[in-house]
């Protein structure tokens, strides 16, 4: 299923690639692994490369490309390597060499250093079956340099959301695939000391959308196709950080900040969708980025610049796809709210929200509406109205999951010899 999380420094993954040009093997997990890999082998030529690794049961794997050098990176669950004494990792056709070992204490990885620039044709996991143990097959073609560049800077979806945090209870059943359900975490903005907007009829925002999430995540839980979580289920101040912190923890799939502002101008109204920008798709999406922070000073907090850049091409990756993953979720949601609600003109918006910065969570902010506004706080204080906004996003994530799930469920595979 769908997940993500790329946490670490580039220290780290530096001292992680150095202890894969060891012995392999020579790091011991925190966990003691379950699946043994215990071969592989290459076939193939400059133009076309197999690569088969043999695994005692299937398992989830991601796949991705890395430039400068070209690499293919596989990440897995933790795993115990046995390999017989003749194996070694010396390549052949596009494959120029491989190197394994643990990547983390949650998950194992294979690199394929390549000897030019190679896409992945397929790659898929075939179960253990007649007497013959499980097999993970990457299926690579040659490419040209610019076109692999493309691929690495893009990468998919699914690579992004599951990129180093596949775990151990993620192994597939022999012969048969596992759905995971994903996990959404709803974050109602405001809280406590910070009520957030008021409208005229002086309901804050922070009730208005801690009820509206709390209608959301019953809903969503009803469909049976999700997991739901709340950075809030009381009245109280949580900070920005925590929040991204929470739903990074919990390695969401999606989180989405539901808000109700007020903004200058009050002829302003309809709800919209954001995804993070660090220049503001407009001056009320900027307005409202500032307000933002503003909340948390009102509420007694000293705000320090936290931005911490990392030099590390992994989690440069993971930002991009994370952004990419994040668009998409939000043209999926407000193409659906369009259908049901009012909608502000321009409704897919973008601002520096810092509640959208989680570099591996892909995450929108629903703007309701405006409390500044008299028709949006009308229907932000109508039961049917609410209902309606609810069942559009519920629809909404049903659609765009499906269509992530469509893509990442491995079709029938021909016999591995």
């Amino acid at each position: 299923m769908i997940r993500k999380a790329v946490r670490r420094t580039g220290l780290a993954f530096l001292l992680t690639l150095a202890a894969f040009a060891g012995h392999p093997g020579s790091a011991e997990l925190s966990a003691e692994p379950v699946v043994t890999a215990s071969g592989a082998r290459i076939a193939g030529d400059q133009a076309r490369t197999r690569f088969v690794f043999d695994l005692s049961e299937a398992v989830e794997m991601t796949v991705f490309s890395l430039a400068d050098p070209y690499r293919i990176v596989i990440d897995l669950p933790p795993l115990r390597f046995s390999f017989d004494q003749g194996t070694n990792s010396l390549g052949r056709g596009l494959i120029a060499r491989w190197r394994y070992g643990q990547f983390s204490s949650e998950g194992s990885r294979l690199i394929l250093d390549l000897a030019g620039p190679a896409s992945v044709d397929r790659s898929f996991v075939l179960p253990a079956q007649n007497g013959q143990p499980a097999r993970l097959v990457v299926d690579l073609l040659k490419t040209t340099p610019d076109a692999f560049r493309a691929v690495a800077a893009a990468a998919s979806v699914r690579a992004a959301s599951q990129a180093q945090r596949i775990r151990k209870t993620d192994r597939l059943p022999v012969g048969a695939g596992r759905r995971v359900r994903p996990l959404i975490v709803l974050d109602p903005g405001h809280g406590g000391v910070d009520t957030g907007a008021v409208g005229r009829k002086r309901i804050p925002e922070k009730t208005i959308v801690l009820d509206f999430s709390s209608m959301l995540k019953h809903k969503l839980e009803e469909t049976g196709e999700f997991e739901v979580k709340m950075t809030r289920t009381e009245d109280v101040f949580v900070r920005l950080k925590d929040r991204v912190d929470f739903a990074r923890r919990l390695e969401a799939d999606l989180m989405i900040s539901i808000h109700a502002d007020s903004v200058r101008q009050r002829s302003v109204k309809g709800a919209s969708v954001y995804t993070l920008s660090d220049r503001a798709s407009d001056a009320i999406s900027a307005e409202l980025a500032e307000g933002e922070t503003r909340s948390e000073v009102l509420a007694g907090l000293h705000i320090a610049d936290a931005t911490e850049e990392v030099s590390d091409i992994l989690l440069d990756l993971t930002r991009r796809e994370t952004t990419n993953f994040s668009i998409h979720a939000k043209r999926q949601v407000v193409t659906s709210m369009g259908k049901s609600i009012p909608l502000v003109n321009n409704p897919m918006r973008s601002a520096a929200f810092r509640v959208l910065r989680a570099p591996d969570v892909p995450s929108i902010l629903v703007e309701l509406g405006f409390l500044s506004n008299r028709d949006d706080e009308k229907r932000l204080l109508t039961a049917e109205w609410r209902e309606r906004a609810a069942d559009a996003i519920v629809h909404s994530l049903q659609t765009f999951f499906a269509a992530r799930l469509a893509k990442s469920s491995e079709q029938s595979e021909p016999k591995v010899e």
